[in-house]
């Protein structure tokens, strides 16, 4: 099945990118996951592809078909930034990302049409296909039990945005199922199950070898449980293990 779903996706890739190459414009796909976007990568399109999120640190992206950079990507995305605030707040519930999620999709919007979701001080800020933005702007009232309120903004608050957050994991050595194991306090075999099925990404691409090797400044993403960034080793230590330096999202 996932296979079916792959080559029809790749087929609709190269017909984008056909109509991009006969029209002379910009087409853009919906919102692609990571698994995707890697896929997009095995495909062979006549037009430069740009992928644009929203902002930097975004997962979730939409592929801009003859956009040559981000910037021609960011101008031919069609998107909307919604926020999504609890009308009394002194009352509200506190919300979590999946709750957010949950109720959006209760609407019968398709995932494919929102980007990534981002909490903070209880609000939503969704980045959302323009249809989709105003769709949901009229007829999202609650999540869970709290009345919401729904505004158009132009730009995320800086405290919405992913922080990166300095630590240090003790690992065995370089290779990726050893980082994703430390990071995430599995063991190596849980590790290395992730990695086999495809959802162990470094620099958004999927890695399918246990033993590879993250170099320093790369950002390994694993579904299901965050993004980190690899910023190498810092020394030994004295049982002969590595003390490496992380970056991880929070």
């Amino acid at each position: 099945m996932q296979q079916s779903e792959d080559a029809l996706l790749c087929r609709r890739f190269a017909e984008l990118a056909e109509r991009a190459q006969v029209s002379g414009k910009v087409i853009c796909s919906d919102f692609l996951n990571l698994h995707e976007q890697n896929l997009l990568r095995t495909v062979c399109c006549a037009v430069p592809v740009a992928l644009y999120g929203g902002f930097d640190e975004a997962e979730r992206k939409i592929a801009c078909f003859g956009a040559a950079d981000m910037r021609e990507a960011a101008d031919a995305a069609d998107f909307r930034l919604l926020k999504i605030e609890p009308a009394n707040p002194k009352f509200a519930d506190t919300l979590s990302h999946r709750d957010f999620l949950g109720s959006i999709l209760s609407l019968g919007l398709r995932r494919e049409k929102l980007g990534d979701i981002l909490i903070t001080e209880n609000c939503a800020y969704v980045v959302c296909a323009a249809r989709a933005g105003e769709f949901l702007a009229e007829n999202l009232e609650r999540v869970r039990h709290t009345t919401m309120r729904c505004s158009f903004v132009d730009t995320l608050p800086a405290g919405a945005l992913p922080i990166l957050e300095s630590r240090e994991a003790v690992i065995a050595s370089e290779r990726l199922d050893a980082l994703v194991a430390a990071v995430y306090h599995l063991s190596r075999s849980d590790a290395q199950k992730l990695i086999a099925a495809e959802r162990v990404f470094v620099d958004n691409a999927a890695v399918l070898r246990a033993d590879a090797l993250p170099k320093s400044g790369q950002l390994v993403s694993v579904r299901g449980y965050g993004r980190f960034r690899y910023n190498g080793v810092l020394r030994e230590t004295k049982k002969g293990k590595l003390r490496a330096a992380v970056g991880i999202y929070i």
